[in-house]
């Protein structure tokens, strides 16, 4: 049974940071690109990164270009998601994707 676990959403200030976490099991993750995507409210789901599955080339939406990081750790079965200089518009359920694959969402919320 695949399953990819979010963790790591919360409530931050603006300019803060947070680091999301995707384990995976049941799934060949070594051998697969793994993303990130978000849905804020009242909005459609959007692609935020991607990381190759060497770890060696990853690319990043133009909103979130420069403030996150995607790293992933093919030991672990675990991929990272560093957010920093996190804005208002960046408050959004995140959620985390395999070809095929879905998480169930962690709550990033950005507020003052």
């Amino acid at each position: 049974q695949v399953q990819l676990v979010e963790s790591g959403g919360g409530l931050v200030q603006p300019g803060g940071s947070l680091t999301l976490s995707c384990a995976v099991s049941g799934f060949p993750f070594s051998s697969y690109t793994m993303s990130w995507y978000r849905q804020a409210p009242g909005k459609e789901r959007m692609w935020v990164a991607s990381i190759r599955s060497t770890g060696g080339t990853t690319v990043y939406a133009n909103s979130v270009k420069g403030r996150f990081t995607l790293s992933r750790d093919n030991t672990k079965n675990t991929v990272y998601l560093q957010m920093n200089n996190l804005k208002p518009e960046d408050t959004a359920v995140y959620y985390c994707a395999a070809p095929g694959y879905w998480g169930q969402g962690t709550q990033v919320t950005v507020s003052s």
